[in-house]
């Protein structure tokens, strides 16, 4: 089953990875920071050789974000971002996994300083949605 893992972040400024421009992650040591990145690396080797991993894509500043609303008029369009919180979404990794449990497993180790990560069941037609 493919689940989405969706990050979480507030970086100020915008960049990535966000761990580094978090307000949490900038207190952090580099060597913290490092090894951080070397355990991202393996997991990332993991999940490849196992087939698990489908594609990830960091996103650009929320700030640079359009967003299209319907009306019965017409569609409306303004300039983003659209959450009025905190924290926005800064990226995101398609995985497919046996079971939610594995799924589970992958996505813990992807939280990170200043960051919220949500695991989430991908949909398709007729699937189930839990």
């Amino acid at each position: 089953m493919k689940y989405v893992i969706l990050i979480h972040s507030n970086p100020q400024p915008w960049g990535h990875p966000t761990q580094q421009f978090t307000e949490e992650g900038r207190a952090l040591p580099s060597e913290e920071h490092a090894e951080m990145d070397r355990g991202f690396e393996a997991l990332m080797e993991e999940i490849s050789a196992s087939g698990e991993f489908v594609v990830a894509e960091a996103l650009a500043d929320p700030a640079s974000a359009t967003l299209f609303r319907w009306t019965p008029e017409a569609h409306l369009t303004t300039d983003g971002p659209y959450a009025e919180t905190k924290e926005h979404l800064a990226g995101f990794f398609l995985i497919d996994c046996a079971t939610r449990e594995r799924a589970e497993e992958i996505a813990a180790h992807f939280t990170q300083p200043g960051g919220t990560v949500e695991l989430r069941p991908a949909m398709w037609a007729g699937g189930d949605d839990h």
